[in-house]
């Protein structure tokens, strides 16, 4: 499901690293690919001579905060060599560096409200998010916005280390219902999955790779009793501790879609490693 600032819990240990502890003045590099094959690989010491200063109400530090930070329309300009009309036609793949990956339409990556965030102006190497204190560094994508942002269609991944232009449907084609009704529970369930779990995730290992693949080998409509899958969902502390928020703003009709839609994945199973 969709990651919230209780990911930080999982990396602890990386905290205790090098690896959450990178600013804009060490060799952290930003990766871009296009299509699979490298485009770019920028080092974010560079970039930060073109940072700007950018004040925003942060959601996840739930406060006003100013940070240096990179516009993204120039950024992927010179990463892909191409006009911002053009790139505003592709699609793309925010990457973190657990294997959290948010896929964002070109039209909102590329609107002019989208930054990435190298360092923070009042807190130098960032402010920790949240009770662990997990700093959001090399990068962070952050929004320009008054208000509180609605991370579902704005979303502000963390540690990111790349951005790739993608395929989406070809990137994610084994997790779609193939066959079942345009308008039917299952598709509505494939349209929630990939809004609301995909970036954490995978479905036949197509998606997110936080948490486990909900398909294979086994689904988890055939190892888990349905009544208890709704409820893991909605409020999956009361099962374990761990880093998978709660949900309670989904609807009874919206888990039924989930389960068709887990269900109809059942029987369209496709593992690529096993397939070769």
């Amino acid at each position: 499901m969709t990651r919230t600032l209780w990911r930080g819990f999982a990396l602890l240990a990386l905290c205790a690293s090098a690896a959450c502890s990178k600013t804009a003045n060490d060799d952290s590099t930003l990766d871009f690919q296009r299509f699979g094959a490298a485009a770019a690989s920028l080092k974010i010491s560079e970039l930060a001579r073109d940072a700007e200063v950018m004040t925003t109400f942060d959601a996840f530090y739930d406060k006003r905060k100013r940070f240096r930070a990179l516009p993204v329309v120039p950024l992927l300009e010179r990463a892909f060599s191409e006009p911002a009309e053009a790139l505003q036609k592709r699609s793309f793949l925010v990457r973190a560096s657990d294997g959290y990956r948010v896929p964002i339409e070109g039209a909102l990556l590329l609107s002019g409200d989208a930054y990435l965030a190298i360092d923070d102006v009042d807190v130098p190497g960032f402010e920790g998010i949240g009770t662990s204190g997990v700093s959001p560094a090399p990068a962070y994508l952050i929004w320009k916005q008054d208000g509180k942002a609605e991370r579902k269609t704005r979303p502000q991944p963390w540690q990111v280390v790349g951005i790739d232009m993608v395929d989406l449907d070809a990137l994610y084609g084994h997790t779609l219902p193939k066959g079942e009704s345009a308008d039917g529970a299952a598709m509505l369930g494939f349209a929630l999955f990939r809004a609301r779990c995909g970036n954490c995730h995978a479905i036949n290992r197509e998606g997110g790779r936080v948490g486990p693949d909900l398909n294979v080998p086994q689904s988890i409509v055939e190892y888990r009793p349905e009544a208890q899958i709704r409820a893991y969902i909605k409020d999956p502390a009361t099962f374990r501790y761990g880093i998978m928020p709660a949900h309670p703003d989904l609807t009874n009709d919206d888990l039924d879609h989930l389960l068709s839609y887990f269900r109809a994945m059942a029987t369209r199973k496709y593992d690529r490693a096993s397939a070769q």
